[in-house]
């Protein structure tokens, strides 16, 4: 089990900038963005993955998943088969990287009714197995924003799957984020426990627009027993930091990563 930081509001205006700041600062892995190897509107190509590659060898870090900004709230059949198609593609870029775990989205609601977005997220989540298991890559799906961070939505997507190739990335604070009550969240994190792939250890106080990032153990999640439920369940996944407070952005990390290495089975 390792420590890990996602690249998303770290030091460094570079791609290497930023695992040089996650080796220098101590931490053992990164979640590595998508478009940090797919550029947003570019076409499909490998180079980037494999210069990302060599730049986490250089600096003695492995990527812990790729982020796959996905859509999986999709009922209309040429859409499903084009989201299909392009995690085929993700998933060859995280073969690339060094890592077996897709961090998945749900989806975004559109004009699609709210009771469908499990069955959806399921039928796609099926529809990549045949792939994901030929190619030894697991898709992890976040709770986030409004879809997949209620779990009456995402449970069910991952039960209706029930596959060791379909998952969750646990993020501690979204759930709250979304609404949960800080007492409903150990419940949550129990449920949720067994499907873990990845994790976002977050922090924070507040839903909605009355959400503030913290760093960790500086908010009000229980992240104590999330990695009690974790541990529990027979998670062996890497313990990776999102810290979205404010101030300075190297201090922000590296608290969160004492936190990690005090709390958490290295």
């Amino acid at each position: 089990m390792a420590f890990g930081l996602i690249h998303y509001n770290t030091p460094g205006d570079t791609f290497e900038d930023f695992v040089k700041f996650a080796a220098d600062s101590g931490f053992d892995c990164v979640e590595v963005m998508i478009t940090d190897v797919w550029a947003k509107g570019a076409e499909f190509s490998t180079d980037r993955a494999h210069e990302a590659r060599e730049i986490l060898d250089k600096h003695g870090i492995f990527a812990s998943a790729l982020t796959a900004a996905n859509d999986f709230v999709q009922v209309e059949t040429a859409a499903i088969a084009a989201e299909v198609e392009r995690m085929r593609q993700v998933a060859r870029l995280a073969q690339i990287v060094g890592t077996d775990v897709l961090r998945t989205e749900g989806g975004q609601p559109k004009d699609i009714p709210e009771e469908k977005w499990a069955g959806a997220i399921a039928d796609c989540l099926k529809a990549c197995l045949p792939f994901c298991e030929d190619m030894g890559v697991k898709m992890a799906v976040d709770n986030h924003g409004v879809v997949s961070n209620n779990p009456k939505v995402l449970l069910p997507a991952l039960e209706a799957v029930s596959s060791p190739f379909a998952g969750s990335n646990l993020d501690t604070m979204n759930l709250r984020w979304w609404g949960n009550p800080v007492e409903d969240l150990p419940g949550i994190y129990r449920a949720l426990a067994p499907y873990v792939l990845h994790t976002h250890m977050k922090d924070g106080t507040g839903a909605r627009a009355e959400y503030q990032g913290e760093a960790l153990g500086d908010g009000e999640i229980p992240l104590s027993v999330a990695v009690d439920e974790l541990v529990a369940a027979g998670y062996r996944g890497s313990w990776t930091a999102e810290w979205e407070g404010k101030g300075d952005k190297a201090e922000g990390y590296q608290a969160c990563l004492a936190w990690l290495k005090a709390n958490c089975p290295g």
